[in-house]
C-alpha cells in the first residue's frame, strides 16, 4: 500500500463563468502543482466543491486525474456521500480507475452516531482493497468523531491506514499520534494548526492553503522533518494569515478559486449557492497575499 506522507493539496475543481467544468484547466493545475514539489494530489474533496457534483462529474474527475498524474505523484479521491451504499460506489470506482487511496469523510447529514460511523467506515473499506484515510471535520459534518471510534476502526480494518483529523482539537490531534502509533498516520487539517500537528507528529497536511503557497508548504513541512524549527516558525509566521482567512472566513473555496485566477490558473466561480468575495474580502486576501511575497 502507499504509505502517504507530506503535502497534499485538495484541488479546487475549476468552472467556467457557466459552471461548467475547466477539465484542462484542472490538468494545468495538477501539473503546476506537481512542479512546485508537493507530495501528492486530492481530487474531489471539500475545497473541490464534490457536494455540488453530479456523480458523472465526479467519476470524470477521478479518471482524468489518475491519468492526467500518471503516477508522478499519489492520489487521493474523495469518495464521500450521504449514504453508505453510494460512498462504497465512489471508493470502488476510484480504486478501479486506479487512485491511490480514498479520503473518506462521515455521513455529513445524518448527524451518525458512533457505532454507525464505525460500521460506515468498515463497510466502506471492506469493499475495497486500497489504502482509506478517514476523515473528521465536525464544522462541515456537525459531529466530532470520538479519538477511539477512529482509533479502533483503524485497528479492526487493515486498509484504513490514515485520518486526517480538522477537529481545531490539537489535543485530539495528539491522542490520534500517539495511540494509534503503527497502525494509523494522521495528517493535519486544520490550516491554522499546520506547524503545530507537524511538531506533535503529523505525518502530513491535506491543505488547501498548498494550491495557494506549495513551495512554502513543502518547505514548511520539510523544516520540521530536518529538525529546522526556526525556519519552520520563520515560514509558518509568513502564511499564517493565510491559514486563518482560509480556516475562518467559510469561503476557502472562493478563495483558493480566486486566487488560482490571480495566479494565471484555473480557478473561476463556485456552484451557487456559494458567492464570490466581497469588496472586504478581496481587499483582505490582497493585503494577505501581499504580505507573504514582500
Amino acid at each position: 500500500m502507499t504509505n502517504f506522507k507530506g503535502i497534499y493539496p485538495v484541488l479546487v475543481t475549476p468552472m467556467f463563468d457557466d459552471y461548467e467544468i475547466d477539465y484542462e484547466g484542472l490538468k494545468g493545475n495538477i501539473d503546476h502543482l506537481i512542479n512546485q514539489g508537493v507530495a501528492g494530489i486530492v481530487v474531489n474533496g471539500s475545497t473541490g466543491e464534490f457536494v455540488s457534483l453530479t456523480k458523472e462529474e465526479r467519476n470524470k474527475i477521478t479518471d482524468l486525474a489518475v491519468e492526467h498524474i500518471n503516477g508522478r505523484v499519489p492520489l487521493l479521491v474523495g469518495t464521500a456521500a450521504e449514504r453508505t451504499e453510494e460512498a462504497i460506489e465512489y471508493t470502488q470506482y476510484a480504486e478501479k480507475a486506479g487512485a491511490d487511496g480514498s479520503l473518506l469523510i462521515n455521513s455529513y447529514y445524518a448527524h451518525p452516531k458512533e457505532n454507525e460511523i464505525y460500521e460506515h467506515f468498515k463497510a466502506i473499506a471492506a469493499s475495497v482493497e486500497f489504502p482509506i484515510m478517514i476523515y473528521n471535520n465536525p464544522s462541515v459534518t456537525g459531529v466530532d468523531i470520538e479519538t477511539e471510534t477512529m482509533l479502533a476502526v483503524a485497528r479492526d480494518v487493515d486498509n484504513i491506514t490514515h485520518v486526517k483529523e480538522s477537529s481545531g482539537d490539537i489535543a485530539k490531534a495528539r491522542d490520534m499520534i500517539r495511540q494509534g502509533k503503527g497502525f494509523i498516520q494522521t495528517f493535519c487539517g486544520s490550516e491554522d494548526l499546520a506547524l503545530e500537528s507537524f511538531l506533535i507528529g503529523a505525518t502530513g497536511w491535506i491543505s488547501p492553503a498548498a494550491n495557494i503557497v506549495p513551495k512554502l508548504t513543502v518547505e514548511l513541512f520539510d523544516s520540521v522533518q530536518e529538525g529546522n524549527i526556526d525556519r519552520a516558525w520563520e515560514i509558518y509566521d509568513k502564511i499564517l494569515p493565510l491559514n486563518n482567512f482560509l480556516e475562518g472566513s467559510g469561503k476557502y473555496i472562493q478563495i483558493v478559486k480566486r486566487v488560482m485566477d490571480i495566479q494565471g490558473l484555473a480557478g473561476g466561480p463556485s456552484r451557487l449557492p456559494r458567492l464570490g468575495l466581497t469588496d472586504d474580502e478581496e481587499a483582505t486576501l490582497q493585503e494577505i497575499l501581499k504580505d507573504i511575497e514582500a
